[in-house]
């Protein structure tokens, strides 16, 4: 485990895969947005209408902005976005860190802000203790249906990670992957409905891996 009387960590590491990015939400915000629209089109040909290549840069730029809206909400640190399709496949994915604080009459014990977040009634989904980087966190999956608070269009799986910043009491982060999925809402009335849900579920599932193995990445860093 992490030795607690270290300094406390100045940020985070987490290795990407090549098709995601990073916008920080503190600050280079506007400028991190700016330089993924000018990667999205830079392979564009040189001769390539303006008229016809400006509505999609300013769509793709329009959505990012949104992104980032939404990830302040949350009070986040970071937002993680892919931009480039994975094997084909456009990916409806997000990853959001964010700082929490817990009162101080809790601070002084992280297994038991971890122990109450694990037994906690109302915290839906199936939760499990997992360790990041030696700290002890817990690991919530769930599915989010359309139209209820915090969720979208569209069913979604969330995949969350809390665990407390070592030498620093307190002080706590959360990361949040979403991506669309199948949930109860769902209408699988016939065959072809059932197939859909069985097909969107299997990529679901192949991102819930691949967040959980980009958390395998994370690391405080000190320096």
């Amino acid at each position: 485990m992490t030795d607690r009387t270290a300094a406390a960590p100045r940020g985070y590491q987490l290795i990407l895969p090549p098709e995601w990015a990073r916008i920080p939400m503190r600050t280079g915000t506007d400028e991190a947005i700016r330089a993924l629209v000018d990667d999205a089109f830079a392979t564009l040909p040189a001769d390539a209408p303006r008229d016809k290549v400006g509505p999609y840069r300013r769509e793709l730029e329009r959505r990012l902005k949104n992104a980032v809206k939404e990830a302040r909400k949350a009070e986040a640190l970071d937002l993680y976005l892919p931009v480039e399709r994975m094997h084909g496949i456009a990916v409806p994915a997000s990853i959001v860190v964010s700082e929490m604080r817990f009162p101080d009459e809790v601070a002084v014990d992280p297994s038991a802000v971890s122990r109450r977040l694990l037994e906690s009634p109302g915290r839906a989904g199936e939760a499990t203790a997992v360790e990041v980087d030696g700290v002890r966190a817990v690991r919530t999956e769930r599915t989010v249906a359309a139209g209820e608070p915090g969720g979208g269009e569209l069913d979604s799986r969330r995949v969350d990670y809390v665990f407390p910043v070592p030498g620093d009491p307190g002080r706590w982060l959360g990361v949040v992957f979403s991506t669309v999925g199948v949930g109860e809402s769902a209408d699988a009335g016939d065959a072809g409905d059932a197939d859909l849900t069985e097909y969107t579920d299997q990529y679901t599932d192949l991102f819930v891996e691949l967040f959980d193995a980009m958390m395998s990445t994370f690391r405080w860093s000190r320096s």
